[in-house]
């Protein structure tokens, strides 16, 4: 099962448990436990006094706020544009700037650099790190050089591991990593970066990863240091900028003269082949020994490959006259610096800008900025994606609509199968919108983000803000059917379900608290999430007391039962003023 169905399993999983303790459990245990005049007592009295006083404002003000129903339309329409601004306004990201309790530095060397030459400066990382080590903020540094694992060709790279003391007796990461950034970018000789390690994925990229695709590798690096120049010199807020292509490795190019080699009947096969066997490797066959099979790999001499100089003694047979001839008679060298990796993205050449981002500055508003800055420095014909991270962020802004699309059809429905009426239910997630402007100006005055766990918040926003609409519809249309009349039906329906709302409003948000105050790891991810419930709820409360009562006056005023809508039919007609009519006097013939 996918990581996204378990989530959703353990959200679904604790309420249908609690309903069954709802059901089953609280009844018997309040039999055991309440006694007879257990809510004479003075705190009881206290909160009874503060609900009957509030239940009485409550009746005064919907009483008004019926008479001007159109100005409560006006204002929800006015708070659905609200909330579409705040949805714009605030940064997106694909998680919120965790600190995790260890981060990563990275540290890339010239290209050919030495094993000993990246040791010398890894040392010197580590005695620029001892500091924090002393004074207590950092609790262990491992060094490893080079960064792959295996076989391993290239030494020009390295990573340092940065376990940190625990969250109350240090600085925060993202104040330890600043300094440290500034310390390391003095080192003349390499470039080291901190990463903080990403959440999902296990992840240490760099946050930004915008490839560039189309062309050959050379129009690339063009189009590569274009971009790149046009973003140092515009926006300092997307720092260490590099790509996954570097001309610094130094390589041989090997010119063939066709005339030539053709007058000497030497085709440009045979001098491909005898190069890849010669310096580098041609698996030719296989063979099968004690069950096992074995690849026959044919190289050469690898001690008389050292220089350029060594391809002087490498010759190639004649097809025509089967001779063999120096290979030097028929092609130039030529020195040049390329690129130790060829990269291809979605089939494509492509190469990868990697980029930090300084603090504060959202990985969305840094994507949109290259984007426009892509189409407006590069040609037409340059093809941009996103990965890593980048990528991953994309991916989840763009479900995020199908997510509270999807999760709204799915109350609605439910909800209309209960209420056999297609009405009631619409009248009732009217409250969703109601909810999301809360939580979005709880976000954007706290200076958070909209990210996947803000976006988690907002989903589970759906079922707690229609449960106060479904209160208050479902014991209207019960007042209803016992033939009470439509008005005096929706104000005490309103009136006497405003306890159980205040109730169930205040035991959610009361739950949201400790995801606000708690500290440590995941406080950042928490925090989003408890501010989004908290917030979210509040405003779902205070508005739906009188957004749903003023709706359902509008829209559910002829559904329901027959008998109840025939008594409304039957109480407007009754209460419409009777015309008189004077009779004419019309002259007799």
């Amino acid at each position: 099962m996918k990581a996204a169905s378990w989530r959703g399993f353990s959200c679904i999983f604790p309420v249908v448990v609690s309903t069954l303790l709802a059901l089953t459990l609280t009844p018997m245990m309040a039999s055991k436990i309440l006694k007879p005049g257990m809510h004479y007592s003075r705190l009881s009295q206290a909160v009874q006094w503060l609900l009957t006083g509030t239940q009485r404002r409550y009746q005064r003000a919907l009483e008004i706020v019926l008479t001007l129903k159109w100005l409560v339309v006006a204002l929800f329409f006015l708070l659905i544009a609200a909330t579409a601004w705040l949805a714009t306004e605030l940064p997106n990201e694909y998680t919120p700037q965790e600190d995790r309790g260890n981060f990563i530095i990275l540290v890339n060397g010239p290209e050919g650099a030495t094993f000993d030459y990246m040791m010398d400066y890894m040392d010197e990382i580590e005695a620029r790190l001892t500091p924090f080590v002393d004074n207590g903020e950092l609790e262990r540094i491992v060094v490893r050089a080079p960064r792959g694992f295996g076989n391993i060709e290239n030494f020009n790279s390295g990573f340092i591991i940065v376990n940190m003391a625990d969250w109350g007796s240090r600085r925060s990461a993202w104040e330890i990593m600043a300094e440290i950034r500034q310390q390391l970018r003095t080192l003349p000789g390499v470039q080291a970066f901190p990463v903080m390690r990403q959440g999902f994925g296990q992840r240490t990229q760099k946050p930004v990863q915008f490839v560039l695709g189309g062309g050959t590798y050379e129009d690339l690096a063009r189009w590569r240091d274009r971009l790149i120049t046009h973003v140092r010199e515009n926006n300092p807020r997307i720092t260490a900028i590099e790509s996954n292509y570097d001309e610094t490795q130094p390589q041989l190019r090997v010119d063939i003269n066709y005339e030539r080699a053709a007058a000497l009947g030497v085709t440009v096969t045979e001098i491909g082949r005898t190069l890849e066997v010669l310096l580098g490797g041609r698996n030719v066959t296989r063979y099968v020994d004690d069950g096992e099979e074995y690849d026959v790999i044919l190289e050469g001499d690898r001690s008389g490959q050292n220089s350029p100089a060594a391809l002087n003694n490498i010759q190639v047979r004649s097809v025509r006259s089967g001779e063999l001839i120096p290979l030097a008679s028929l092609v130039t060298l030529s020195d040049f610096a390329g690129a130790s990796t060829l990269n291809r993205f979605d089939r494509v050449r492509a190469i990868t800008i990697e980029a930090n981002l300084a603090d504060g500055y959202p990985l969305g508003e840094a994507l949109e900025y290259l984007q426009q800055a892509a189409d407006n420095v590069l040609p037409e014909e340059v093809q941009t994606n996103l990965a890593g991270p980048s990528r991953d962020f994309q991916q989840a802004s763009g479900a995020t609509m199908f997510l509270l699309v999807l999760g709204a059809v799915v109350v609605y429905l439910v909800l209309a199968a209960q209420f056999e009426s297609l009405i009631h239910p619409f009248v009732i997630m009217l409250t969703v919108p109601l909810a999301m402007i809360g939580a979005l100006l709880a976000l954007l005055l706290s200076g958070q983000s909209l990210n996947i766990y803000s976006q988690v918040g907002l989903v589970l926003l759906i079922g707690l803000a229609a449960k106060n609409g479904i209160l208050i519809v479902e014991f209207a249309n019960q007042l209803r059917d016992e033939g009470q009349a439509f008005r005096s039906a929706l104000i005490e329906a309103s009136v006497t379900r405003l306890r159980p709302i205040l109730m169930t409003a205040v035991t959610t948000m009361a739950g949201a608290i400790p995801l606000i105050l708690s500290s440590g790891p995941g406080a950042e991810s928490r925090l989003v999430i408890g501010t989004v419930i908290m917030a979210g709820v509040g405003s779902a409360t205070v508005f739906t007391l009188f957004v749903v009562p003023v709706a359902y006056d509008l829209l559910a005023r002829y559904s329901g039962s027959p008998g109840a809508v025939k008594r409304q039919l039957e109480e407007e007609i009754a209460s419409a003023p009777i015309a008189h009519h004077t009779p004419l006097n019309t002259p007799e013939r």
